[in-house]
């Protein structure tokens, strides 16, 4: 155990009693093994529909399945590890993977992959894959998948005189002014809520350059690629093409998407199910999904969602392992999918079944083949949020391009400052 390790669990060891007290003695007994596993929201309630399949094909193995909200699952999981009271598998969200890595909570893969039947990484979208590769290292395997691009009003935008949804910027430019001439003064071409950053993360990953230099030392906000990306993001609120407005002040997003209050809007695989169900059947012919436009043709977006690891502490790591390996066949993946409506991470799990027949989500199929995943640091959601404030301080005119992105710089340096620090003394952790 390393110095900020040891320290971290110092730290954290008060939360851990009430945790410790609560412990099963033993994750095994004579007559089984059992394995628990840590998922959160809704893929933690519908998870136990898929075992009574694994259990018995391994009839001395037993499944615990732990549901946890996503408002608590980051500091349980800490407390956990504090208590060396962790699961032997667990649901991570993506961007949560570096921070476990740089405490040494979770184990390496790569041993196991090499000699694994089931998970074939070359059948894994690549973007999503990599978000689990730490320092050329595998921590993770994806479960499900999320990616950002386009929903759009079909109609509208054929009104508008479009036959098909734009594929690159000019493209896409185009097509927003023609849909705000067509709409009038009360209407808008796209809805991008200014608190999300994911829309302009989407933009800033199309670019050459890294969001992070120097080994993730140091922001790299003022590159002329992400320059370029806030520019362009800009332009939607200066020709109001998009309202400056939070989802807060929409009263319902998908009302006014079905109203036509705007024509595009960037989000992920959940609304697919939330406008089939929303929209009445009379509007379902009218929207379409499509990949996100790049600056000179269909481009990258964001390389998300969540993946399984198996923590160093698990006391029946193989038993873990062949879990994880049960549910990433992608015949379980299918089923998954059909159960919680997320998308699968590998290819071969979208060959047949309900989803190779969603034309929904047939655009999201091609938008995984071009996932970026962000910068793979700790401390990556907090510039995120920092993405996000400043983005819209320049919404509302508080900054220009340069200065925004000098003062994401500047924020996102002090985040790092800690890193720097650790890396002078050769802990990559």
């Amino acid at each position: 155990m390393n110095a900020s390790t040891g320290a971290l669990r110092r730290l954290l060891a008060p939360l851990a009693a009430a945790l410790l007290l609560t412990a099963a003695c033993s994750t095994s007994s004579r007559d089984s093994t059992v394995v628990r596993i840590w998922a959160m929201g809704r893929e933690g309630e519908v998870v136990a529909q898929l075992l009574p399949e694994f259990e018995r094909a391994h009839p001395g193995v037993r499944v615990d399945v732990q549901q946890l909200p996503w408002t608590a699952a980051h500091e349980k999981l800490l407390t956990a590890f504090a208590g060396d009271s962790t699961p032997d598998v667990c649901q991570l969200g993506n961007t949560w993977i570096p921070e476990f890595v740089a405490i040494r909570a979770i184990q390496e893969l790569d041993t196991h992959i090499a000699a694994s039947p089931v998970i074939q990484p070359g059948d894994y979208f690549a973007g999503i894959w990599d978000t689990n590769r730490i320092d050329e290292k595998l921590y993770g395997i994806p479960w499900y998948v999320d990616t950002r691009l386009l929903f759009y009003r079909r109609d509208l935008l054929a009104q508008s005189g479009f036959s098909a949804p734009p594929a690159s910027w000019t493209e896409w430019t185009q097509a927003l002014s023609a849909v705000k001439e067509h709409v009038g003064p009360d209407r808008y071409s796209i809805l991008l809520p200014l608190n999300e950053f994911e829309p302009l993360l989407a933009l800033a990953l199309q670019q050459d350059e890294p969001l992070l230099r120097d080994g993730d030392r140091w922001g790299n906000f003022e590159s002329a690629g992400f320059r370029r990306a806030l520019s362009f993001y800009l332009a939607m609120f200066r020709h109001g093409w998009a309202p400056p407005l939070t989802n807060a002040a929409i009263s319902n997003v998908w009302d006014e998407f079905g109203r036509g209050y705007f024509s595009f809007y960037i989000s992920g695989p959940w609304n697919i199910s939330e406008f089939k169900r929303r929209l009445p059947s009379k509007e379902q012919a009218a929207w379409m999904t499509a990949p996100l436009p790049g600056p000179h043709g269909p481009g990258a977006s964001i390389a998300g969602g969540s993946s399984l690891v198996v923590f160093r502490a698990s006391r029946n790591a193989a038993a873990a392992w062949q879990l994880v390996e049960y549910l990433s066949r992608p015949d379980v993946q299918r089923r998954f999918y059909e159960l919680t409506g997320d998308l699968p991470p590998r290819r071969a799990a979208w060959a047949d079944g309900a989803l190779a027949a969603d034309d929904y989500a047939r655009a999201f199929r091609d938008q995984l083949e071009r996932a970026k995943p962000a910068p793979k640091v700790p401390e990556w959601e907090r510039i995120a949020t920092e993405i996000r404030n400043v983005g819209e301080r320049a919404v509302h005119g508080e900054l220009s391009v340069d200065e925004a992105a000098k003062e994401l710089d500047a924020r996102a340096d002090r985040i790092l400052e800690k890193r720097r620090w650790l890396l002078a003394r050769g802990d990559k952790h």
